[in-house]
């Protein structure tokens, strides 16, 4: 297959995650200002619009060029890796699993999540000290993100194109490369990646969200205080785990009290790791 010909499943990795940002995202948008989530936000709209130096416009430009450039990208590495990954199910088959096999494959596609997991986890959170700790990488690069002091939903992926690239595809394609993921499965992968980075930035703090139920120590209030101006130097670790924050003493702790006027509020403690 010639370098320009792309394949259903490229396409399935390349565009899933895309469709699932503006959907995720957009359920936010549009549920965010209703009387059943407004006890729960962390920022209101007039914060949105009024402390926020970006305006809504510009991050919607600047996601769908960091998903353009990142499309690019992820095609280029299924194509340079030929397939050959298959994510442990066999190839030959057509991707049928029996019955018997179907347990082992469960397995071993959890292995390989796992594995996709800690490797985003580990050059995310290393890539993101990095944009903080120089100087002229945060001004000229993830200054960009830092442009939206009080979060929102579909703000997540905005970037620096450079600083995109380096944090967030580049540790896509690290962990598609050392788990061995097959296309559908890496498609999966990185849905689920994309649904957790939204609920990390969507200022929604929501007792019954699933995924800050699992993830209890990394969620939006968490990745809040990074927001903050007094937080720019803490709690790194995106999306899944705290453990390099925890390890390496950029961990903050914080707590959540109701906000006058209605609403959540994030405050930081003083419980460092």
């Amino acid at each position: 297959m010639g370098f320009i010909a792309i394949g259903g499943e490229e396409l399935l990795v390349t565009l899933a995650p895309v469709a699932a940002y503006w959907l995720y995202s957009g359920m936010y948008e549009v549920l965010g200002s209703s009387k059943a989530l407004a006890k729960y936000r962390l920022h209101s709209r007039r914060d949105e619009e009024t402390k926020n130096m970006a305006s809504k416009k510009d991050v919607v430009k600047g996601v769908l060029l960091q998903q353009a450039i990142q499309a690019a990208i992820s095609l280029a590495v299924l194509k340079l890796t030929g397939g050959e990954q298959d994510g442990g199910i066999d190839v030959k088959s057509g991707g049928r699993v029996q019955p018997s096999t179907a347990a082992a494959s469960f397995l071993d596609t959890a292995a390989r999540f796992a594995v996709a997991m800690v490797v985003l986890d580990a050059w995310q959170y290393f890539m993101h000290r990095v944009m903080h700790s120089s100087r002229y990488m945060y001004r000229r690069f993830h200054s960009w993100h830092h442009r939206v002091v009080a979060p929102y939903a579909f703000a997540a992926q905005y970037n620096h194109p450079v600083d995109g690239v380096l944090t967030e595809t580049l540790s896509g394609a690290a962990a598609f490369l050392a788990s061995g993921m097959g296309p559908r499965a890496a498609a999966a992968f990185f849905m689920f990646a994309t649904v957790k980075g939204i609920d990390d930035h969507c200022g929604v703090l929501v007792p019954w969200n699933p995924l800050h139920a699992v993830f209890r120590d990394n969620n939006t209030a968490y990745h809040d205080v990074h927001h903050q101006l007094g937080g720019g130097r803490r709690n790194f670790s995106q999306p899944f785990f705290v453990i390099w924050d925890r390890l390496l003493g950029t961990y903050a702790g914080y707590t959540v009290e109701e906000r006058h006027g209605g609403g959540l509020q994030v405050k930081i403690t003083k419980d460092h790791a």
